[in-house]
């Protein structure tokens, strides 16, 4: 059976023609050895493709993104962020006009694909977060001379303004609550290390022995547990925290010590229990805070045990209520990051100075400190209101003398 000849070549009386034409560039070549004249025709319409007037003309934004993302940004940014940036542009931009030859691409029509986020209820920090991306993509294919000008310069952004969502403490009371309701629990500790120090679930779970310092009662945080998905696997892995200030110091607060001590013997007891069973593997075989088995203490598994704890305290103030012929107290939701706001809470509660409350928190900025400080004011406001009093503090000594009053007039002054 004669062998069937790719698109583009031909036999003619023995021996072979190439033929093809690459964005008006033509290509003609001949051979008598077809696997020779195959690869390099393959090369020849590769050159064709990579040269300048090639890709000015044909290359796509889907196309630029990855090329420049993999050239430019991947190594200025964690491992771990990489695909969800990717996937960030891949079901915006790259979804909408990815498609579309790079030259082509104007200012309208990154307007309409805004839009049309924005209608199709893509969430603003979602669109804001590839905006920004793609307008520094397009600066690079500015600068490398891809297109005259950066069409994402002149947008208007359809986006109005909507108030984040705020992350409300938990009162004294409330963390009492929650803190009773964990005694019998396996993550009473994690519940109480996280209450006294406000780290965040990524810190929390990257939280190794060698980190905790009983000498000296201070922890270093220096790690972060990072969880994700990629392609459908599930990838957890140790890395550098969220910032540099993130790498700290949080000195032995309230009862630390203590349940530091008790989570490591509780711990303990249980690894020679499970055996092989035990989960953690080398790379988290020093972890502080596991799950029962253990496995890392995900943000997924910190979570699904907060929800575990609300529930179980809605459950029994339904019952006392009924027994107390009262309507119960609204028990309301919270998450994990909310018992690093009641940390910060609780410290300026207790007149800490904000710049210790940052240096404990392991904020980036200032700022980010100050408005937790300005959200516990704004509580006390009432409170501290009342202190107050009134402008007259005591009786007048002349009110009960009898002297004729001086009527005033608007020639008084005269």
């Amino acid at each position: 059976m004669a062998r069937k000849l790719p698109k583009g070549i031909r036999e003619n009386k023995g021996t072979y023609e190439a033929r093809a034409m690459v964005n008006g560039v033509k290509i003609c070549l001949y051979g008598s050895d077809l696997d020779h004249l195959i690869e390099e025709f393959h090369q020849a319409k590769e050159k064709v493709k990579n040269s300048i007037d090639y890709r000015k003309t044909m290359i796509t934004l889907n196309e630029w993104f990855e090329e420049w993302f993999t050239e430019v940004k991947a190594h200025k940014v964690k491992e771990t962020s990489i695909h969800p940036m990717k996937n960030n542009f891949k079901r915006t931009f790259g979804f909408y006009i990815g498609s579309k030859k790079l030259k082509d691409i104007k200012p309208l029509d990154v307007q309409r694909a805004l839009n049309t986020m924005e209608q199709e209820g893509i969430s603003n920090s979602a669109m804001r977060e590839a905006l920004g991306r793609l307008r520094e993509c397009m600066e690079f294919a500015v600068g490398n001379q891809m297109i005259a000008s950066n069409p994402c310069l002149i947008v208007e952004v359809p986006w109005t303004y909507k108030k984040a969502k705020e992350e409300i403490a938990l009162t004294q009371e409330e963390q009492n609550t929650l803190l009773n309701e964990v005694e019998d629990s396996w993550y009473k500790e994690m519940f109480y290390f996280m209450c006294l120090t406000g780290v965040r679930v990524g810190e929390l779970g990257g939280l190794q022995w060698s980190d905790i310092d009983f000498s000296k009662k201070c922890i270093t945080i220096r790690r972060s547990l990072s969880c994700s998905y990629c392609n459908g696997k599930k990838r957890e892995m140790l890395v550098s925290p969220k910032t540099v200030n993130s790498t700290r110091q949080i000195p032995f607060l309230g009862e630390m010590e203590e349940v530091l001590k008790s989570q490591k013997e509780k711990q303990k007891r249980l690894k020679a229990e499970l055996g092989e069973r035990w989960r953690s593997g080398e790379e988290f075989s020093d972890l502080v805070f596991t799950t029962g088995m253990g496995s890392p203490c995900s943000r997924y598994i910190v979570d699904k045990e907060v929800k575990k704890v609300i529930k179980r305290i809605r459950e029994k103030e339904a019952v006392l209520a009924v027994q107390e012929q009262r309507e119960p107290k609204v028990i309301r939701d919270f998450h994990p990051h909310t018992l690093r706001h009641t940390f910060a809470t609780r410290c300026f509660e207790n007149k800490m100075e904000p710049k210790v409350v940052q240096s404990l928190l392991g904020h980036s900025s200032i700022s980010i400190t100050l408005n937790i400080y300005t959200h516990v004011l704004d509580n006390k406001m009432d409170e501290e209101i009342k202190k107050f009093g009134v402008a007259k503090t005591q009786n007048d000594p002349y009110s009960k003398i009898d002297v004729g009053k001086v009527r005033i007039t608007a020639k008084s002054h005269c």
